[in-house]
């Protein structure tokens, strides 16, 4: 009986020999060719007017939050059902992050509990499409922008998924990307900024390249401080390649997605629900386990089986860290990391060898 993996990634050495080639014959890794490229591609793609690599979507977050000035004595809002990378940028800026519950079908802040949330120290919000899922980003762009609140979308599981027939990417003010081997589109590391403000993008493109813009003699010159945030050349080709078949991918995903509902819904497991209008890339194939069944004992035996499956994701609020500073876990993000699994979910994964095999440990 074969082992099956959580995720397999969707590109080979094939798919990039000629171009790895030709940048190895140059000797140009990085600020080259397939850099501009790639980004070009992703604010097409997403209908967004500017983009920019970044080495994560950790660093695009942190980015996006210096950009507008957070700090000391500011509050952001941020979905509690999430990576710990969500908070952790927040609490690395001296800023406050106020996490929201989320909705127990779907795994997404709502308009109506960001409402409850807002003060006068709110100065953005983070949104996180849970697990890729973007259901309800149209609803929090209109109310953060009612209220005048800058709208940061956590988009790291979600390109490729779309709201009322706009992509993730091109609907908050600022959109930050994962490129982890987890997601859909895999540099090994990496990540990307979306929006559509020119004053933004102007700092972004100065900002993420230590601070550089034009020259000074025959040198560059340097008018502010900066970072190094970049991509290499070789990542970028692997994330063009991707994109480029990233609509199809999604389709297929789609269809597995179908399968696996088709099969577990009757032994009493419950899919992660997308609202109408929703185009949902199925970055991670998420159920919460049925009434009686120990998530943790089913992982375990599901490991024993040869299958690699794993929690949804982390109720922020809950870990050790921000419970001991801020004492207030949120019980539907609690209860969602206690009782959710991931399943398999690649190319040619074996839906049906999956749940046979969960029905045995059952």
């Amino acid at each position: 009986m074969s082992n099956i993996r959580l995720m397999k990634p969707y590109i080979s050495f094939d798919d990039v020999e000629l171009e790895f080639r030709s940048i190895f014959n140059s000797g140009m890794f990085t600020r080259g060719p397939y850099v501009e490229r790639f980004q070009r591609e992703l604010a097409a793609f997403t209908g967004a007017k500017h983009a920019f690599l970044a080495t994560s979507a950790t660093t695009a977050l942190w980015a996006c939050l210096k950009l507008l000035g957070i700090g000391a004595g500011d509050e952001v809002v941020v979905s509690d059902f999430s990576f710990p990378a969500s908070a952790n940028v927040v609490e690395d800026l001296g800023a406050m992050p106020v996490f929201g519950d989320v909705s127990l079908t779907t795994y997404n802040l709502t308009a109506a509990t960001l409402e409850g949330l807002i003060t006068p120290r709110t100065k953005a919000v983070i949104f996180v499409d849970a697990l890729g899922n973007p259901t309800g980003i149209s609803e929090i762009t209109a109310l953060c922008r009612a209220r005048g609140i800058p709208l940061i979308e956590d988009a790291a599981c979600a390109i490729g998924s779309s709201e009322n027939g706009k992509r993730v990417g091109g609907i908050a003010d600022l959109s930050c990307f994962s490129f982890h081997p987890r997601k859909l589109i895999s540099t090994g590391e990496g990540g990307a900024i979306t929006t559509d403000r020119s004053e933004w993008a102007e700092w972004l493109r100065v900002k993420l390249a230590h601070g550089a813009k034009g020259m000074r003699g025959p040198g560059l010159d340097f008018p502010e401080f900066g970072y190094n945030f970049r991509l290499p050349d070789l990542q970028a080709v692997m994330g063009s390649k991707q994109l480029a078949r990233l609509d199809t991918v999604i389709d297929e995903r789609n269809a597995t997605r179908e399968r696996y509902i088709e099969l577990l819904r009757p032994l009493g497991f419950i899919v992660q629900e997308i609202g109408p209008g929703v185009r949902y890339n199925v970055q991670s194939m998420v159920f919460t386990v049925p009434e009686g069944v120990a998530r943790d004992s089913l992982i375990t035996k599901l490991k024993d089986s040869g299958v690699e499956t794993t929690l949804g994701t982390y109720c922020l609020s809950n870990s050790t860290y921000y419970a001991k500073k801020y004492g207030q876990v949120n019980p539907v993000a609690r209860a969602l990391e206690a009782n959710t699994i991931t399943l398999p979910m690649y190319s040619g994964v074996d839906v049906d060898d999956v749940v046979d095999r969960i029905r045995r440990v059952l």
